[in-house]
């Protein structure tokens, strides 16, 4: 369930408040004032059998007597009423209640209690436990909380009443409206992916500000926030930072990847921007109201103190932007009404007598710059300058920018001080300029317009191209681990764990198992003919970590070298490990490259996100260095490159004085070949390779574990964990035409964004209005993008492609709603291709894609004219419907038959062998 019926808590026409009394000082009396005085519109009924009446108006004795349903009920009662009035609610109509009561757990069995008595009727819970909900656009204020806030653009959804309540009280004091603001209590029913769904489509939001504590449905909240943050800029701050790792993981990874990682690469994932205190958040919010986000981050800086404005450049510095250089003309002209001292560069220092004349000709001159992206102007209090004129200069400039351009740059602003700049302050804030208590604030706010068009490009990057003897054999990997599970282990061991990934074609160094001493002396003698030196190391399932016990032997270069390391390993074990039984030993060579590093990459498992990848500085200090960075399969060259390129380690293999650059494509390729590990074998629960070696010459794992579920060894992919669902390739066919062509139908790539501009130029104006139902001269290049990168968790696209030039002919496309329980889709094909039946195939597979998805209903929106298509979905068994706008269009659909479970389902749209593609 995600957005099914939240619309009526989101926008309600009527109220009934539960357990509403005049008692001073009670939760059900202050959410009655609040109800009251807020301004909403609509009926506002009260429930409770103590009250014939309350504040004059009548109380109901119960729900059965209200006049009608209400569409939003607020329960404020004892908690062990709550679930006998939700079922009381659902019988009467009503379809949403906020719990405000405390006291509902999973422990006392009261919480799914109140789910049972909700799910016959689909009604919708916010809570329990929660503060409440504000809705100002309509004057509702469902809450206990002390203020109401004012009507604005921004959404807030935070898990704690205590943060919502500081950032109202804060807002009011900062001129700063909301859209909606939604506490979400302990998320029994509706959770923070369902209101970004919601909000998502909210013509009154903007942007979302988000306090989380914990995410309950990692692959529900993925699919909803990538879906919001291509529409709107999304902030969120986290707590728990900070909560400790698994303590007694099986391998490095599954130390190193711990719950906050992995919830920071799931935001990055999709699009949001993350800040780490609850002060930048409020930050986010002045910033997000007041400006547009902007593509660059090329500064101005204007200030009246030299000091403060050098501060500033060290902040921007460190924030990653770009000090702007300022054009010669601009330079010119402000040399005209700038006295001789003035700085003549950025920062634009007006000296500490500047009146408010240089603010205006400083500010319009930055702002007419091409050069300059945004503008940050600072003022110092003195005793020789007025800092309300200073800043009543800056509000007539901005205004007349706005009321120039229709997309302004941003202007920042920051009155350092105290009492002398209060009025100065409030003077910007309610001209809806934004202003800042620091300068160091002022520009990390500049990182918020930015950051989100940054998070976007990474979203639409198209990845480049896999090599095409990119192979695995995963069914050889998974016999290696069901052979271990009839052993009883649920850990291999190393040659098994190299076993694995040469499955998966990462490079490996030849490891030889010896049982007995001698048998060491023989492999040593043998490898050494070829080799330097060898490596000896412990072979015993009961140990995991060998460096832990002294269980690895370097640098041997004889064969008696060799056995005295057995002799050494044995007694080493005998101390630390008694209990331990060894098994023998494993020998290879000693790898040796120039200026080699050694790295750690290897796969984690979350709860709620399920698996992750990991990279970061090896060795057997890899928890100490801490050096590493997590990211969510499946990955692309892009993904894997951004997800090394976070650690430092990566400046180290870009190359430094005469070390050259390590093999980046092959690290690339290692990371992506563990993603599609990810994938293909769901039992594995944590797996390391540490270190796997890389240079110029390219990349070899030295050492690996692998820990997994014998439980699970069975399943093949794709995994049903990931948070993100990866490229479903069974659905890859070749057709049959009726001219006896043939076309290749599969579904759509990232990388496929390079066939459109060849597809779009064969499709005539004609066609391309009865796709778009709008006439496009042409597309532009972001809208392409959007078409190619897709959520295969809520949309599909099929292509079809002659199998001989690989050429695109024509593309259909569904997109679900957040429900999963309709999706409109849509067909095109290339002008000079139709009539071949092409347009036939694509629609069959979309109605197949979707029936085998679960999808119940597929319906499309046609103009009249499109006789072809209209005629085509008739003879497919769309149904004609009455539009529900007077729009003008065909509204046309069919109803599908879903799969008999959510397993036959995942069955259906996975895939035997799933190519590893991101969405």
């Amino acid at each position: 369930m995600t957005i099914r019926n939240l619309d009526k808590a989101f926008a309600p026409t009527s109220v009934a408040l539960i357990g509403a009394t005049p008692r001073p000082g009670s939760v059900g009396a202050k959410v009655l004032a609040n109800l009251h005085s807020a301004g909403f519109k609509g009926p506002i009924w009260t429930v409770n059998p103590k009250y014939p009446s309350i504040d004059g108006e009548r109380c109901f004795p119960s729900i059965k007597d209200l006049p009608d349903a209400p569409d939003l009920a607020i329960i404020a009662t004892p908690p062990e009423a709550v679930p006998g009035l939700i079922g009381e609610l659902g019988e009467k109509g009503t379809r949403a209640a906020v719990v405000l009561t405390a006291g509902i757990e999973e422990g006392n069995g009261l919480m799914q209690a109140m789910l049972d008595a909700a799910r016959p009727y689909t009604l919708r819970i916010i809570g329990p436990n929660c503060f409440g909900i504000f809705l100002p656009h309509i004057g509702l204020n469902a809450s206990f909380s002390h203020i109401s806030p004012r009507p604005g653009r921004l959404a807030l959804l935070s898990q704690s009443g205590a943060i919502a309540s500081s950032i109202i009280d804060w807002a009011g004091n900062h001129a700063i409206g909301f859209s909606k603001i939604i506490t979400l209590g302990n998320m029994g029913d509706v959770d923070v992916g369902d209101c970004l769904n919601q909000l998502a489509t909210d013509r009154d939001t903007t942007a979302i500000l988000m306090y989380l504590e914990t995410v309950p449905h990692g692959r529900k909240f993925m699919s909803a926030a990538r879906a919001a943050s291509r529409a709107k800029p999304i902030v969120v701050v986290k707590a728990g930072r900070h909560a400790a790792a698994a303590k007694a993981a099986l391998t490095h990874t599954g130390a190193i990847s711990g719950a906050d990682a992995v919830a920071d690469a799931a935001f990055r994932r999709a699009g949001l921007l993350r800040v780490g205190q609850i002060e930048q958040l409020f930050d986010a919010a002045e910033t997000l109201t007041r400006l547009k986000p902007t593509k660059s981050r090329r500064v101005a800086i204007v200030t009246n103190g030299g000091g403060v404005g050098v501060l500033a450049v060290d902040q921007l510095m460190d924030e990653g932007g770009v000090l702007a250089e300022l054009s010669p003309e601009t330079i010119e002209e402000l040399d005209k009404v700038m006295p001789p001292t003035w700085s003549r560069t950025n920062p634009m220092d007006l000296i500490g007598d500047a009146p408010p004349e240089r603010y205006v000709a400083a500010t319009e001159a930055a702002l007419a710059d091409p050069n300059v992206d945004a503008l940050l102007v600072l003022n110092c209090p003195t005793a020789l300058s007025s800092a309300d004129g200073a800043a009543e200069a800056v509000i007539s400039t901005v205004k007349a920018d706005r009321a120039r351009h229709p997309y302004p740059k941003p202007v920042l602003t920051c009155w350092l001080g105290g009492e002398t700049v209060m009025k100065a302050r409030e003077r910007l804030r309610a001209a809806g300029v934004a202003t800042f208590l620091s300068p160091s604030d002022a520009i990390r706010s500049v990182g918020y317009l930015t950051d989100w068009h940054k998070a976007q490009a990474l979203l639409m990057r198209t990845p480049p191209s896999l090599p095409d003897d990119f192979t695995w054999d995963a069914e050889r990997a998974r016999a290696v681990m069901v052979k271990a599970a009839e052993e009883g282990r649920s850990v291999l061991t190393e040659p098994e764990a190299k076993e694995v990934l040469a499955a998966f074609g990462i490079p490996i160094v030849k490891t030889v198992i010896a049982r007995t001493i001698e048998e060491v002396e023989e492999t040593a003698r043998e490898l050494l003919r070829d080799h330097k030196a060898v490596v000896v190391k412990l072979l015993s399932a009961e140990i995991t970590h060998k460096s832990d016990v002294g269980g690895v032997v370097l640098n041997l270069s004889t064969p008696e070298e060799a056995v005295n390391a057995v002799r050494i390993i044995t007694k080493r074990v005998e101390r630390s490990r008694p209990d331990a039984h060894i098994e023998g030993f494993t020998v290879q060579p000693m790898i040796r490259r120039t200026a080699a590093h050694e790295l750690i990459v290897g796969i984690g498992n979350d709860p709620l996100f399920g698996p992750t990848i990991v990279f970061g500085a090896g060795g057997t200090a890899v928890e100490v260095i801490a050096d590493s960075a997590t990211g969510l399969p499946p990955l692309d060259r892009n993904l894997a490159r951004d997800l090394i390129e976070q650690t430092r380690i990566s400046r180290l293999l870009d190359g430094y004085r005469d070390i050259p650059p390590a093999d980046m494509n092959a690290l690339e390729l290692s990371l992506i070949r563990l993603s599609q590990m990810a994938v293909d074998l769901p039992s594995i629960t944590s797996l390391d390779i540490n270190p796997l070696l890389a240079s110029s010459d390219g990349v070899v794992a030295l050492d690996a574990r692998v820990a997994f579920d014998p439980k699970q060894v069975h399943k093949s992919g794709p995994n049903r964990d990931m948070a993100i669902r990866p490229y479903p390739s069974g659905w890859d066919s070749t057709a049959d035409l009726a001219s006896g062509a043939s076309v290749i139908l599969r579904p759509l790539m990232p990388t496929d964004v390079h066939l459109y501009p060849e597809f779009l130029g064969k499709l005539s104006p004609e066609d391309i209005r009865m796709r778009f139902l709008a006439p496009l001269k042409t597309l532009p290049e972001e809208m392409v993008a959007r078409l190619t990168q897709i959520d295969y968790a809520r949309d599909m696209a099929f292509v079809a492609l002659d199998p001989e030039s690989g050429e695109l002919l024509g593309v259909s496309r569904l997109a679900a709603d957040p429900d999963h329980v309709e999706a409109e889709y849509a067909v095109t094909v290339r002008s000079d291709m139709k009539g071949r039946g092409i347009g036939w195939l694509l629609m069959k597979q979309i109605i197949e894609y979707a029936a085998a998805d679960g999808i119940e209903r597929l319906y499309g929106v046609i103009l009249p004219e499109n006789h072809t298509m209209l005629s085509m979905c008739r003879e497919l068994g769309f149904v004609a419907v009455s539009s529900p706008e007077a729009d003008g269009l065909r509204h046309v659909v069919i109803h599908l038959e879903p799969p008999a479970s959510e397993e036959e389902a995942e069955a259906s749209v996975g895939s035997q062998r799933p190519r590893l593609i991101p969405s």
